[in-house]
């Protein structure tokens, strides 16, 4: 049976990586593969055909918003842009009301917002599935994406290590359960009072023990980094910080990917990155723009993974 013909989420929704499988993730990525495969090749593959896909914005977007509009056209739907400016739900509206109104006129909702509690209550009360965007607390769309990259670079998960460098958050979140739950290895390095949340921390590690890999925590970048094939980065100030950045700058500033800090990778590592990036802060543009660097096609791989997602709870 080929991919486009499995069910792969027994859950009507997609909000976290850690409400999945790893045999779940890796069919999801056979699935992106085929569809990715399909589309090189120009055969038509319209399964969401009549299908539309409202997307909620609470936070602006480059490529969450253009990947996701343009993979609902590619598999013959169509996507609303939702702002919250224009909602209802920026008025006062209850999230319950929200999701069920939506409900009666959509076929699904993807949501870019804040709280990932408000993403819940959303799944909570809609009819149809909700695809988490991004939240404070989770980004499984993009870490999807970024797994699909390394296979694709590399050959495979299993027996490689990630290397995360920077702040905490949801991207680190996502990034520690999806290694956990695929196999592979996960060492962060970021300051003391920027640590992962430790309920994530946590659950990884007993998802490491059961798949045969490690999760490391490191207040060093150094001991982080060592042998590892991927290294990572985001950007020290997210959406919503910006009265932090000063201070962030100041608390950051000894975990900066550059060339002296890279010395202690594997020789052939990796260099990705979320996007959007901010040179000469949490990476010089020697290493984003140099040879390592897979930011681009990690960037263009959000489209198939995310037409995956869609393909498997839409059609």
């Amino acid at each position: 049976m080929r991919a486009t013909e499995l069910k792969i989420l027994q859950q009507k929704d997609f909000l976290a990586l850690a409400d999945l499988s790893g045999d779940q993730i890796l069919h999801l990525l056979e699935l992106a593969k085929d569809i990715k495969n399909k589309l090189s090749k120009g055969e038509e593959y319209r399964p969401l055909n009549g299908k539309t896909l409202g997307m909620i914005f609470e936070k602006s977007s480059t490529r969450t918003r253009v990947s996701f509009e343009v993979g609902m056209l590619q598999l013959g739907g169509h996507a609303l842009f939702l702002s919250s400016n224009d909602l209802q739900i920026g008025r006062g509206e209850t999230i319950s009301d929200t999701a069920k109104v939506l409900s009666q006129y959509l076929d699904g909702i993807m949501i870019r917002t804040f709280e990932h509690e408000k993403v819940k209550e959303l799944a909570a009360n809609a009819d149809i599935p909700v695809i988490n965007g991004l939240t404070d607390s989770a980004h499984p769309c993009q870490a999807l994406a970024d797994l699909l990259t390394i296979q694709e670079v590399k050959g495979s998960l299993k027996g490689f290590k990630m290397a995360y460098i920077g702040d905490g958050n949801n991207m680190a979140h996502s990034l520690m359960i999806a290694c956990a739950k695929t196999g592979m290895d996960f060492a962060i390095g970021c300051p003391s009072n920027y640590m992962p949340d430790n309920e994530i921390v946590e659950l990884a590690q007993k998802e490491a023990a059961a798949n045969n890999c490690k999760i490391e925590v490191h207040t060093s970048a150094e001991a982080a980094i060592k042998d590892a094939d991927i290294v990572y980065s985001d950007v020290w100030t997210s959406m919503g910080q910006e009265q932090e950045n000063e201070l962030r700058l100041k608390e950051f500033k000894d975990y900066q990917i550059n060339a002296e800090l890279v010395s202690g990778a594997k020789t052939d590592y990796i260099f990705m990155h979320c996007l959007p990036a901010h040179r000469e802060e949490e990476v010089t543009a020697e290493i984003i723009d140099g040879p390592h660097s897979v930011i681009f096609h990690q960037a263009g791989n959000r489209l198939h993974a995310q037409k995956a997602i869609l393909v498997d709870l839409m059609s």
